[in-house]
């Protein structure tokens, strides 16, 4: 599988970072990412990889849907250009990123309050902090927020699941879990203190579309499937779990090409009436060429790849 490295600007910093960089390569079942952030190490990256060689070499669960609704995500910008993005979308529901270093809850009060005006009375608000809040903050914050938008649900609020369980005691929102089922070293922990309403699934940490199937079916919560801000190459393989799940009551986070400047591929996923379509993707070579990160990145990349195939005992 010869991989080519991607590196794609991103006109709003997110997460941190201003720059979305990645591997896609292709196996005998299709093609395939491997972009774990930069703050993984390789023992955490190791799930990534697997994702990578799940899609690469073995065919998606069968689908019981060929479209998966989805939300728009909003990023820590003001007012103005949050509802310019939810009016862009054309999705009935935002993801809305909050508690932002260096801003406000009157910040998050206010893209909050915009968003909701941009969606109309019928339309879904969800947040997202990134368990940048205490649990303390977190309670406020929430009632502030539900007050100004009438939430769906707040995407981990703290830090720690102990402190979700916490949250999810003390307000009417419901609670979604994404880093303490990704990041965690037993993603059933959410599920056996309680501490979540909703599981929020990604498939490249959590190694691939098959392994986040059975995630799905042992922790019995309702799933949003999400994306890691990933090419339309990684993104089509959560559209492949989305579409697998028997129920699937919320829409989910895989609308994320709107985050990058460009793609691997020359149709990127673009969301249709709040809808993605079902089915692998294919780079072409014009696109490939476009997305391709200077020698420098490559070369890192590369290695870091090495390193993680290494570790994983992987010699294909």
């Amino acid at each position: 599988m010869k991989p080519h490295v991607y590196s794609l600007p991103m006109p709003t910093r997110f997460r941190g970072i201003t720059r979305r960089e990645g591997v896609v390569l292709e196996g005998p079942a299709g093609w395939a990412e491997f972009s774990p952030f930069l703050d993984y190490d390789d023992a955490e990256s190791l799930g990534w990889w697997r994702a990578a060689q799940d899609s690469a070499h073995r065919e998606w669960p069968a689908a019981v849907r060929d479209r998966v609704p989805v939300n728009c995500t909003v990023p820590a910008v003001g007012p103005e250009e949050a509802a310019r993005v939810v009016r862009a979308s054309g999705c009935q529901t935002a993801k809305v990123k909050v508690a932002e270093p260096g801003q406000s809850l009157d910040d998050d009060v206010q893209r909050v309050s915009a968003v909701r005006e941009a969606l109309g009375p019928g339309g879904r608000v969800r947040v997202d902090a990134n368990g940048l809040w205490d649990v303390e903050q977190a309670v406020a914050a929430v009632r502030a927020l539900h007050d100004a938008a009438t939430l769906e649900y707040v995407e981990q609020p703290c830090r720690t699941v102990e402190e979700l369980a916490l949250v999810r005691r003390r307000v009417e929102v419901p609670v979604a879990a994404d880093e303490s089922i990704r990041r965690a070293e037993d993603p059933l922990r959410v599920r056996d203190l309680e501490a979540a309403d909703i599981a929020v699934i990604k498939v490249q940490p959590l190694g691939g579309v098959h392994a986040c199937l059975r995630i799905a079916e042992q922790i019995g919560l309702p799933v949003v499937v999400s994306s890691a801000v990933e090419s339309s190459v990684g993104l089509a393989a959560g559209l492949a779990l989305a579409a697998a799940l028997p129920e699937l009551p919320y829409a989910c986070g895989l609308a994320t090409t709107s985050l990058l400047d460009g793609d691997v591929v020359s149709a990127p996923l673009v969301p249709v009436d709040g809808y993605l379509p079902v089915g692998r993707v294919t780079p072409d070579a014009a696109a490939l060429a476009t997305a391709a990160a200077d020698p420098e990145t490559t070369a890192r990349w590369l290695d870091r790849l090495a390193r993680v195939q290494a570790l994983a005992g992987d010699r294909r």
